[in-house]
């Protein structure tokens, strides 16, 4: 429960201070190309999920991110396992970032949009932020953990079934 605790404040953390760090520097100026045709950091205001899909839907995503923040949190107290603290931290942190978003940027009242900045082929990748990042990590070493079948309790399931005849 620590390491989760610890990697969703510092995830939650960084994503705050990025998004801090590039509004007062990037907002309403052309983007900052860091590698041409590969990487630049380029502010939106994003009122959908991932993609931009369902921009009309933003508080649909704001009720949704505040079901994973607690989902997690009720899940951990059943957490044994290190791998699947430091999948849930990662999870827990983008969550909290992006809700914080929702929450409290404009234009207000659960429908906030979603600071994303940095941009990966640009115009052929959607923009995203640190909180998106740690959301698909997370998502990633979540399908992982469950295919080798490490459970949250610290258990793993090697899929072998025992004859007792």
């Amino acid at each position: 429960m620590a390491v989760l605790a610890a990697l969703a404040v510092v995830v939650y953390g960084l994503d705050l201070l990025t998004k801090t760090i590039v509004l007062k520097t990037l907002e309403g100026r052309e983007p900052v190309v860091l590698i041409p045709d590969l990487l630049q950091f380029r502010v939106i205001f994003n009122p959908g999920a991932a993609f931009s899909i369902g921009t009309g839907m933003t508080i649909v995503f704001t009720i949704i991110a505040a079901g994973v923040v607690i989902a997690i949190l009720r899940t951990a107290r059943n957490l044994r396992s290190v791998p699947w603290a430091i999948t849930l931290g990662l999870m827990l942190g983008g969550a909290l970032g992006n809700l914080t978003d929702r929450l409290f940027r404009a234009p207000g009242g659960l429908q906030g949009h979603v600071v994303d900045f940095v941009e990966v082929f640009p115009g052929r990748f959607p923009v995203f932020n640190v909180a998106d990042s740690a959301i698909v990590c997370g998502g990633i070493l979540a399908v992982l953990l469950a295919w080798r079948g490490y459970q949250i309790d610290g258990t793993r399931d090697t899929g072998e079934r025992r004859n007792d005849g």
